[in-house]
């Protein structure tokens, strides 16, 4: 066994870039590629992978620590055949040395903190094309960046679907059979940026008219972009209107707020529609469904986890509450306080965005009826919650003024139609309106 010093590997341009997070602890067995820290620069964030399979015996950085290319990370026990010689493929060597290695003179190739676009330019016409392409801003482990450079595909049109937007192998897989569904003729589908075959925009000097000013998009703003890019252009959307009558609702929380004035708990209204929604959901199950990769098989989930979108300084992120039924209303408004805080305060790790099973967006505390909210892929619906008012609504005997909250349902077609949709709202409005159906 040898002890070798694992170092930064070329991350372009970035230097002094700040961790965020460190992934291993000292006696961590280590295989290539797993994970050893998170950096961070004002663009993106991304993952260091290892590129040795070992023994961690001493991580020599810590958060806050500011690295650049060459920085020492661990030092990391190695069987003595890979102690001399390159962990990657040649044409992207490892930054690696130990003892009685030799220090290779080309320099590794490695993810920079950028977030992918969307699909666009095709694919390669092979080896020789393939090979001149320029990676630097695609965020793949050194294997994924070989493995597309064998299959011509340009990562810089694949978006990534792992931790933080890494592009995994299955991306590229994706990415080629999108562009190949499409022709893989330039102008068309895949290859002019968009799977529609519509032309990309044009690049327009607005100074010309007049001042402007330009304002870089926050790392949130541009990852937010693309997946909704990318759900919006998949996902054949249909939203269902409605409104809820939440007068009994709304005098019943106002009530509950009272009596725990002193403990500073604050009910919204928020989460009595999270456990609307879970009962929904049970009522329904397709909208408690995901579609397989290949759209063949409906995957059903037995649990109920809800997402909850939380506007941000730096954009809009969907924090995830788990086990939303096994839940009491007091417990889940000290959650969703509580991650809500740690979103606002950029404190979300990727696990508290995951798993979630159906989302929720809401805007009553902003205004507006009604709006189209994009479906959270891979989910297949989403509930978008407007500012209720009060409306003058028969009673079958007068007109009586009762507090009405306006409901979005938008979900994919491919798996929910347009009468589960209404009924789906209708249930929902109809759990609202009486609360104490949420206890049968």
């Amino acid at each position: 066994m040898a002890i070798q010093e694992i170092l930064v590997p070329d991350i372009g341009s970035f230097k002094d870039v700040e961790i965020i997070e460190v992934l291993v602890n000292v006696g961590d067995t280590i295989n290539v590629e797993d994970s050893l820290i998170t950096i961070e620069s004002d663009k993106s964030s991304m993952e260091i992978p290892s590129p040795a399979t070992g023994v961690v015996k001493e991580v020599k950085v810590k958060v806050g620590d500011r690295i650049s290319e060459g920085s020492l990370v661990v030092m990391m026990e190695v069987a003595e055949a890979a102690a001399g010689a390159a962990v990657t493929p040649p044409s992207q060597p490892s930054p690696v040395r130990g003892e009685g290695a030799k220090m290779t003179e080309s320099k590794p190739v490695a993810p920079v903190l950028s977030p992918s676009p969307l699909v666009g330019e095709g694919l390669g016409k092979g080896a020789s094309s393939s090979s001149k392409l320029d990676f630097s801003k695609a965020y793949a482990t050194p294997s994924v960046r070989k493995f597309a450079r064998e299959l011509g595909a340009d990562l810089n049109k694949v978006t990534g679907s792992g931790r933080k937007g890494r592009i995994t192998q299955e991306d590229v897989k994706a990415y080629i059979k999108d562009v190949m569904s499409m022709g893989g003729v330039p102008g068309r589908g895949a290859a002019s940026g968009n799977t529609l075959g519509v032309a990309p925009m044009p690049d327009i000097d607005f100074s010309q008219w007049g001042e402007i000013e330009t304002v870089a998009l926050s790392r949130i703003n541009k990852l937010t972009g693309e997946f909704l890019h990318r759900n919006w252009v998949h996902i054949p959307h249909v939203t269902q209107f409605d409104q809820a009558d939440i007068t009994d609702l709304e005098a019943f929380r106002k009530q509950l707020n009272e009596e725990n004035a002193k403990s500073g708990m604050k009910i919204t209204p928020l989460v009595f529609i999270m456990k609307a929604v879970v009962a929904g959901l049970k009522a329904y199950p397709r909208f408690n469904s995901s579609l397989d990769a290949k759209g063949e098989n409906l995957i059903r989930k037995h649990y109920y986890h809800v997402g909850v979108a939380v506007d941000t300084p730096d954009g809009l992120v969907v924090p995830v509450i788990r086990d939303v039924d096994k839940k009491s209303i007091m417990q889940l408004s000290e959650e969703l306080k509580a991650i809500s805080g740690k979103a606002r305060d950029k404190k979300l790790k990727p696990a508290d965005m995951q798993g979630g099973c159906f989302s929720i967006s809401s805007l009553g505390g902003i205004g507006g009826t009604k709006f189209t909210p994009i479906v959270n892929a891979p989910e297949v619906a989403i509930l978008g919650v407007s500012k209720s008012d009060i409306q003058p609504i028969w009673n079958g005997k007068e007109f009586a003024p009762r507090l009405m909250l306006p409901l979005s349902l938008s979900y994919d077609h491919r798996v929910v139609d347009g009468a589960e949709g209404a009924r789906f709202t209708t249930y929902l409005a109809k759990m609202l309106g009486d609360i104490r159906r949420l206890l049968v």
